[in-house]
C-alpha cells in the first residue's frame, strides 16, 4: 500500500465518483441556463404546432402543446416519475414511453400513473408566428 494509506482502488474509486458527480452536474446546469435564458425567446413556430398535438423540442427539455384551437402551453419534457422524457402530444395526451404515465396537454397534469405530479410549466404567448417564452 502507497505511504499516504490510499491504494489503486481507492484512488481509482473517488475518480470515479468524481466523474459522475461531473457529469450530472453538467447536466443539471445546461438545463438550469437553458431554462433562465428562454424569456423571451422564440421557442416554436404555431404552424409547427397542430390542435391537439405538439411539438418536443429537444435541446431545450420542453414540449410545446395546442390542445384548442390559438390555446398553446408549454411544459418541461421531464417526465416527473423518473425523470425520461415525455413524447410529442398526440391526442391531447403527453405520453411516458419509460413507464407509462401520461399528462393533460391543457394543464401538464399527469391523468395516468406512476407520475403523481405534473410537469414544470411555461408561460408562452404568440408573437407573429412564434411561440414565446413570457
Amino acid at each position: 500500500m502507497p505511504e499516504n494509506g490510499l491504494g489503486r482502488r481507492e484512488v481509482l474509486g473517488a475518480a470515479g465518483v468524481a466523474a459522475c458527480g461531473l457529469a450530472l452536474a453538467g447536466c443539471g446546469t445546461r438545463d438550469t441556463k437553458a431554462q433562465l435564458n428562454l424569456k423571451g425567446k422564440v421557442i416554436a413556430k404555431t404552424a409547427d404546432v397542430p390542435v391537439g398535438g405538439g411539438k418536443v423540442i429537444e435541446d431545450l427539455n420542453i414540449v410545446v402543446a395546442q390542445p384548442a384551437q390559438g390555446v398553446y402551453k408549454a411544459y418541461s419534457s421531464i417526465c416527473t416519475h423518473k425523470g425520461c422524457a415525455v413524447g410529442t402530444p398526440k391526442d391531447n395526451v403527453m405520453r411516458c414511453a419509460c413507464h407509462g404515465s401520461e399528462f393533460a396537454a391543457d394543464s401538464g397534469k399527469p391523468t395516468k400513473g406512476p407520475a403523481t405530479a405534473p410537469l414544470a410549466a411555461f408561460q408562452v404567448k404568440v408573437q407573429g408566428d412564434g411561440i414565446v417564452v413570457a
